[in-house]
């Protein structure tokens, strides 16, 4: 393998970064200055600035890459290279990957890329019902009336949206749970009662979280974490095939996250991983 590729598959930096650590003599193999095109085999032990770059494992691993990444405003979830600002040339990864789901250009936030198109079936059915939480922030205060209308579903794009959780955060703040992921479902829900969204950031797909990973950064999955999502769209895939569906009550959630979004403009510039 490349070397630059193996630096970026480790999630330490993009191919071109790890590429300009190459050419500042920062990078060695097996203890000796490496150069730009140098291939890594077996047992090579690569180090950037001193620390050990870990084995990015066989080549069946290797191609299934698994990321988060924090989208920020202004980049569009498309694969098509000639769109302006298009997720794959943002993040300018070693591997073919794709996003799993949209998030609106203007929207933030967490979604997920990968190399695994199995994954991306399953969490893209709609009977999984994976969950995904956002923060919203909204030009009007958040009422008792607001939230209970439309956790019990609103009529939008001529069907009715499936019953969800929401929690107020703070007067123009509140935090939706939802189980679908219909074009601008969250805008059009909130304009049915004459509300608009002035912000919108995804925190939570299933059991991965946003946390603390910054605007414009990514990271790679855990082994862990990738097991648990999947997992838990095949239970939730089991379940429906075994069950009648029943219809979910409004329940408000755990404690809502700390603080809501903040403002910040459209992206600039190329993503890094964390």
């Amino acid at each position: 393998m490349r070397l630059n590729k193996y630096i970026s598959e480790s999630g330490r930096c993009s191919r071109r970064e790890a590429d300009a650590l190459i050419a500042e003599g920062r990078v060695t193999i097996n203890g000796a200055p490496a150069d730009i095109g140098t291939q890594v085999g077996d047992g090579d032990v690569v180090q950037v600035d001193g620390d050990t770059i870990a084995d990015a494992g066989t080549s069946e691993q290797r191609s299934r890459v698994y990321l988060a990444l924090n989208k920020p405003v202004g980049i569009t979830c498309t694969t098509e290279r000639d769109v302006e600002g298009n997720i794959v040339d943002f993040i300018d990864h070693a591997s073919r990957i794709f996003p799993i789901g949209r998030l609106d250009k203007n929207s933030e936030g967490l979604i997920l890329l990968t190399s695994d198109g199995d994954i991306v079936n399953r969490i893209l059915r709609a009977e999984n019902k994976l969950e995904k939480e956002y923060l919203v922030v909204v030009d009007k205060p958040v009422t008792p009336t607001f939230l209970a209308n439309m956790a019990r579903g609103v009529r939008i794009h001529n069907t009715r949206t499936l019953p969800c959780r929401l929690y107020r955060i703070n007067r123009y703040t509140f935090g939706i749970i939802l189980v679908q992921g219909l074009n601008r479902q969250i805008r059009l829900m909130c304009e049915a009662f004459d509300y608009h969204v002035r912000q919108l950031c995804r925190i939570r797909i299933g059991n991965i979280r946003l946390d603390h990973l910054k605007p414009g950064r990514w990271r790679n999955l855990a082994p862990s974490e990738v097991q648990a999502l999947i997992a838990g769209t095949t239970a939730r895939a089991k379940a429906t095939t075994t069950a009648a569906p029943r219809q979910r009550t409004a329940a408000r959630p755990a404690p809502a996250p700390a603080a809501g979004p903040r403002r910040r403009g459209a992206a600039r510039g190329k993503s890094r991983p964390d």
